[in-house]
């Protein structure tokens, strides 16, 4: 539908009314949109054979349009028409595939029931949906985040290929929704924190002070998400994990920071959730239900630092839906986290913010800082302040000393044992040699029954002076060689034992 005017040069032009008759679609219709499309996407991904990724399925985009009676390709629906941009689909994939996902769970767990809308209490204007089984995020980005990590795509495969333990988001699709004038770009990621579990504090973490404090509009939340300097109030004292636990997931910490400082990304945050055991009995229900039937590898907190298991199964704990046992004062907790906000690169634009924001504060307390500064700050702050390490016990200590201590009595015994055996053996080859002498014609490898009992009488009392010298000796050191070794032959024997 189009109206013609005349400009001032008296030539006519087309004003087209389309976009003004296009209503904006409500949010449900943007939700049912996003998962017909998602759905749409998989299932025409299913009658492609399976094949190796290529450099050029990264920057692979498919666009279809889906009107609202359908057509021979779509289904008809009762939402806006709309267009579909589905990005780097094979390489999404096999990312997919590399964390166990079937497509039918896939598309089970997205279209089946209605997404959740859930508040964002970050500074950016993204909204986030969660799926009804708890499984997966799907969050509207910005289209120079969509650019970025399609970008990132070659890097993030060779990442996950080498370790897909990792605290990074991991992402299993990236779509563009075109519908009555309004474009949203989603991506579909993991879920950091279980519905099921009651989270008692929530926590955004980046490592900085400026401006780390939750705001008064998000402390009247139900469940509000804190910051930094919260953190320090609260949880003054840290997080308290065995040594095991707090070294796997520090090394983790480690080298997924210096996998973002490599793709030159900051401003980051880790999503930390605390539930407090001792408080509140959890509440059972049907997320506990759905999430009893996990379908994605290395989804849990546990799971992403723990990298001893071969070939594991996805197994979430009735208890502790793969939360991480820690201690803070008497209080027993299990802690759920992950990375997130990995979109942001030091552009032009960031270095510019930082600049101004060093002008009027600490620059290197702000939150936009350098990706190698920023890591080094993030990793100090989460390894010194946020997480501890329990010490062993006095009691373990000495118990391992005892051990230690028994272990060396019993090598004496061995080594001593093993020289009496050597001067025994070296005896009766001596006394075999004399007894060549008496030997008759018969037997002449036997000593006589005079000779044999003689030289048994000498072997027990040398057996016997060599026991009292010993006896007598209160250390372990060898004043006098042993009459079978040589001088260099018995100093060697004594270092090995020493």
């Amino acid at each position: 539908m189009s109206t013609e005017t005349v400009d001032k040069d008296g030539r006519g032009t087309k004003t087209s009314k389309t976009s003004k008759d296009h209503k904006k679609p409500t949010p449900e219709a943007l939700k049912g949109a996003i998962q017909l499309g998602i759905g749409y996407a998989v299932g025409n991904l299913s009658s492609k054979p399976d094949r190796d990724v290529l450099m050029q399925d990264f920057s692979m985009v498919e666009t279809v349009f889906l009107p609202s009676e359908g057509s021979n390709l779509t289904p008809a629906h009762h939402f806006p028409d709309f267009r579909l941009k589905t990005y780097a689909p094979l390489a999404f994939r096999y990312f997919r595939e590399l964390f166990g996902i079937k497509p039918d769970d896939y598309l089970y767990s997205i279209c089946k029931e209605p997404l959740i809308e859930l508040s964002n209490p970050g500074a950016s204007s993204s909204w986030f949906y969660l799926t009804s089984d708890d499984e997966f995020i799907i969050k509207t980005v910005q289209h120079k985040e969509a650019e970025f990590l399609q970008k990132l795509l070659p890097g993030y495969y060779m990442n996950l290929n080498q370790n897909p333990r990792t605290l990074l988001p991991k992402f299993y699709g990236l779509y563009c929704i075109q519908c009555g004038g309004v474009t949203v770009r989603v991506v579909v990621m993991n879920n950091v924190l279980p519905r099921a579990m009651k989270m008692h504090f929530k926590y955004d973490l980046k490592g900085s002070s400026y401006k780390r404090r939750a705001s008064r509009k998000e402390r009247v939340k139900n469940s509000p998400t804190f910051k930094d300097l919260d953190f320090q109030e609260m949880h003054q004292d840290g997080l308290y994990f065995d040594p095991d636990t707090y070294s796997a997931l520090m090394k983790t910490l480690q080298r997924d920071c210096r996998v973002l400082e490599s793709f030159k990304i900051m401003d980051y945050s880790l999503l930390l959730g605390v539930h407090v055991l001792d408080r509140k009995p959890l509440s059972r229900g049907n997320r506990c239900d759905s999430r009893r039937g996990q379908k994605v590898l290395y989804s849990t907190a546990l799971e992403s630092i723990q990298g001893n298991l071969k070939d594991p199964e996805p197994v979430a704990d009735d208890d502790t839906l793969g939360g991480i046992p820690a201690k803070h004062k008497d209080e027993n907790l299990l802690i759920f986290l992950g990375i997130i906000d990995i979109l942001q690169s030091y552009r032009f634009i960031k270095k510019v913010e930082h600049s101004w924001k060093a002008l009027v504060h600490d620059g290197d307390t702000v939150s936009v800082h350098r990706p190698g500064f920023y890591a080094d700050r993030f990793l100090k702050f989460m390894g010194t302040t946020v997480f501890r390490k329990l010490h062993p016990l006095r009691g373990a200590s000495s118990k391992r000393k005892r051990s230690s201590l028994h272990a060396g009595k019993s090598a004496s015994q061995e080594f001593l044992s093993t020289q009496k055996e050597k001067e025994e053996k070296k005896a009766q080859s001596m006394d075999n040699l004399d007894g060549n002498f008496y030997s008759s014609s018969k037997q002449p490898d036997l000593l006589p029954k005079s000779a044999l009992t003689e030289s048994i009488r000498n072997d027990e009392e040398e057996t016997e002076n060599s026991d009292d010298r010993r006896d007598s000796s209160s250390t372990l050191a060898l004043d006098d060689p042993l009459p079978s070794l040589s001088r260099s032959q018995s100093d060697s024997e004594l270092d090995v034992y020493l």
